[in-house]
């Protein structure tokens, strides 16, 4: 017969409540820096992947990931497309001729923002990372540092 003391100790193992602060914020800040990868449609296999490969936070991992969320998908691609133009040195985007569209001019309109987008995509990753852990950590160490009394609510 399976018992409450069971259960609870089944999903405190299944979520990682276990570990320390700091490789939980790890977790998240990995999770933070998938959201930024150039991946897109690669986010959750990705964090599957790192959580199944590493033994990460899987929860951990997910909610970094989903800073990228349908409401700030496009901000975060300007600001790649912008952090990429500014480290490239470009100061305007190339136009984009939308007459005659085919799959050949598709790809010559596109390529001059590949560089950019994965340059910058890859600079707001790391940026990210590395914000997210210190702040990661401090949430999680001010949320387990909580009186016991407090933590139901």
């Amino acid at each position: 017969m399976i018992t409450l003391t069971y259960l609870r100790a089944k999903i405190r193992e299944a979520l990682h409540l276990g570990e320390t602060p700091q490789r939980t914020a790890v977790a998240f800040a990995l999770g933070v820096f998938i959201a930024f990868t150039p991946t897109y449609g690669l986010h959750s296999v990705s964090v599957v992947f790192l959580a199944w490969a590493f033994r990460l936070n899987f929860p951990a991992l997910l909610v970094g990931s989903l800073v990228n969320n349908p409401w700030t998908v496009a901000p975060i691609l300007g600001a790649t497309l912008g952090m990429g133009f500014f480290l490239l040195g470009r100061p305007d985007a190339p136009d984009v001729s939308w007459e005659n569209l085919s799959l050949t001019t598709l790809y010559e309109s596109v390529l001059p923002f590949i560089l950019p987008f994965t340059l910058g995509a890859l600079t707001l990753s790391v940026l990210g990372a590395l914000l997210a852990y210190p702040l990661g950590l401090l949430l999680i160490s001010w949320y387990r540092k909580r009186p016991i009394a407090q933590k139901g609510s």
